[in-house]
C-alpha cells in the first residue's frame, strides 16, 4: 500500500497587515517637517500657521498610509484617534504657553519680600512693594464667601435630592440653573444696589457677598450630583432599621459622598478666587493693609493685577505678572487639595 503525503496547510489568521507602532511618530515627524517647509516657502512667520498645516498633513497622511497598508475601516479609526490627539494638543499648547509666560515674567520680582509687604506709599512707577495686603484680602473675602455659600449650597442640594418634590423643587432647580450662568458683574451690581440703598462705603464683606452668589450654584450642582451617586440601597437599609430620614442623611448619605462634596466646594473656591468685576465695584482696592473686611476698602489679588497692569508702568507690569503667578499657584494648590481629598474619601473597592 502506498501512502500519499499531503502538504501541511498554512495557519490561517484573522489579522491583516498593520502599521508598526512607530508609524504614528514617523508620520507626525514628517508632517511637522513638511509644515515647516511649506511655511518657509510661503513666507509664513507664525508658529500657529505651520502647526495647523502640520496637523492637517498628519491627519491626511495617517488616513492615506493606513488605508493602503491596512484597510479603510482601520484608517478611519486612526483618523479619529488623530483628531483626538490634535484637539488635545490644541487645548494644551495655549495653556502651557500661558503658564510658561506667567512663570517667566512673574519670577522677576517674586520673592519673600514681595509676598510679605504691601504697596503702602510705593508709587506704580517705583520699584518695590508687594502683595501681602492683596493676599490677605483675597483670603478673607473668599473665606467669608465660602462660609456663606457652602452650607447654603449643601443644604439646598440635600433638599433637592432627598425631599424635593413638586413646584417648589422645580422652581429652585430652575433658579439654580439661571444663577449658574449669571455674569459676575451682575452679582456685583446687585450687592452695589443694596449698598447704595443703605448709603454704605466699599468694604471687603460686600465683595464676599457677591462671590457667595457666584459660588452657591456651583456648590448646589456639584453636591446634588454627588448625592445622586449614593446607592438607594444604603438609604433603604438604614430606613429598614428604623433610623429616621434626617439621621440617615447625616450618618449614611453625607459620609458616603463627603469626598465629592468637598471636591466641589474646593473647585468652586478656585472659581471665585480670580473674579475681578464684583471686587472692583464693591471692595474698591487699597494699597495699605486692611485686616478688617467689615470696614474700609480692601485689596485682592485679581483687583491688584488689574490695577497694576492698567497703570502702564514697566515696574507695575512686573508686579502684575508676579501676582498672577501667585494667583495661579493658589488655584493650583486648591485643585491639588481637592484631588487629594477626593482620593482619600473615595469608596474603597476590593478586599
Amino acid at each position: 500500500m502506498s501512502t500519499a503525503t499531503t502538504a501541511p496547510k498554512a495557519a490561517s489568521t484573522l489579522r491583516g497587515a498593520r502599521l508598526p507602532k512607530w508609524a504614528p511618530w514617523a508620520i507626525a515627524a514628517g508632517s511637522v517637517a513638511a509644515g515647516i517647509g511649506i511655511s518657509v516657502a510661503a513666507g509664513l512667520h507664525s508658529n500657529i500657521q505651520w502647526a495647523l498645516i502640520a496637523a492637517i498633513l498628519y491627519i491626511l497622511g495617517t488616513y492615506v498610509i493606513a488605508a493602503r497598508v491596512e484597510n479603510r475601516r482601520q484608517a478611519t479609526d486612526r483618523v479619529v484617534t488623530s483628531l483626538v490627539w490634535v484637539a488635545f494638543l490644541l487645548a494644551v499648547v495655549p495653556l502651557a504657553s500661558l503658564v510658561w509666560s506667567t512663570v517667566q515674567r512673574g519670577t522677576k520680582v517674586l520673592d519673600v519680600y514681595f509676598l510679605t509687604h504691601s504697596m503702602g506709599v510705593v508709587a506704580d512707577s517705583e520699584t518695590g512693594g508687594g502683595i501681602y495686603h492683596a493676599i490677605l484680602g483675597t483670603l478673607q473675602q473668599v473665606g467669608l464667601a465660602t462660609l456663606i455659600a457652602a452650607p447654603v449650597g449643601v443644604l439646598t442640594a440635600i433638599y433637592l435630592v432627598e425631599y424635593g418634590r413638586g413646584n417648589l423643587a422645580r422652581a429652585v432647580t430652575f433658579f439654580v440653573d439661571v444663577m449658574t450662568g449669571i455674569p459676575s458683574i451682575v452679582a456685583g451690581l446687585f450687592i452695589l444696589s443694596l449698598m447704595l440703598m443703605f448709603d454704605m462705603e466699599p468694604f471687603g464683606f460686600a465683595g464676599s457677598l457677591a462671590l457667595a452668589i457666584l459660588m452657591m450654584p456651583v456648590v448646589v450642582r456639584s453636591t446634588e450630583e454627588m448625592l445622586k451617586l449614593v446607592p438607594n440601597e444604603l438609604r433603604e437599609a438604614s430606613l429598614a432599621l428604623g433610623v429616621p430620614k434626617w439621621r440617615t442623611i447625616l450618618k449614611v448619605v453625607l459620609p458616603t459622598s463627603l469626598g465629592g462634596i468637598t471636591t466641589g466646594i474646593m473647585l468652586s473656591i478656585a472659581r471665585i478666587a480670580g473674579e475681578t468685576a464684583p471686587v472692583l465695584l464693591l471692595v474698591f482696592g487699597s494699597k495699605f493693609i486692611n485686616a478688617n473686611p467689615f470696614e474700609g476698602a480692601q485689596a485682592s489679588l485679581p483687583l491688584y493685577i488689574y490695577q497694576q497692569y492698567g497703570s502702564g508702568e514697566v515696574t507695575a507690569y512686573d508686579r502684575a505678572w508676579a501676582a498672577s503667578l501667585t494667583l495661579i499657584a493658589f488655584v493650583m494648590i486648591l485643585n491639588l487639595v481637592a484631588r487629594g481629598i477626593a482620593r482619600w474619601k473615595a469608596p474603597k473597592t476590593g478586599r
